[in-house]
């Protein structure tokens, strides 16, 4: 379903730049590459220098763990991003980026499961999701949107 992925991407997208990272291209008919076959795909470009190791690894999970949180908000279904196989590259990306803030497995797992519950929290805000609607929307129309657009969307409801 486009819709799904669009709102998929959309999740990453918003996250990145309402944590301060740089959306180099959101789309949802990416490229074919070596990569698995993915639906949508979100570059993201962090200022390394803006951002402790720390500070880096969370806002990475963040990122990786809001396009599942913004799907499930669309279908407004609770899910475990660990558990639905199409989340498995998002769950994996944000699993390893916080192993070096949550080295022991369980606290990294209640960590992340936390991080999920915050993540769907700031989607109920109505500016947060009209923002994730709107590249959604965008998504839809064009299947691909450069970084510009999405910073403007997330300024426009931010």
């Amino acid at each position: 379903m486009p819709e799904l992925t669009a709102y998929h991407e959309a999740g990453h997208a918003w996250m990145a730049v309402w944590v301060g990272a740089r959306v180099r291209v959101v789309s949802i008919a990416p490229e074919l590459d070596d990569r698995e076959e993915r639906f949508g795909d979100t570059q993201v470009e962090w200022q390394l220098s803006q951002f402790s190791a720390s500070e880096l690894a969370a806002k990475s999970a963040w990122v990786a763990l809001a396009g599942p949180a913004a799907e499930m908000a669309y279908r407004g279904e609770p899910y475990h991003p660990g558990l639905v196989a199409e989340w498995a590259e998002d769950w994996r990306e944000a699993w390893w980026a916080v192993e070096m803030i949550r080295p022991n497995q369980q606290q990294r797992m209640k960590y992340l499961e936390q991080q999920t519950v915050q993540i769907r929290r700031l989607l109920e805000d109505e500016a947060n999701w009209a923002a994730v609607a709107e590249i959604a929307d965008l998504l839809l129309a064009h299947e691909i949107l450069e970084g510009d657009q999405v910073a403007e969307c997330v300024g426009r409801w931010g």
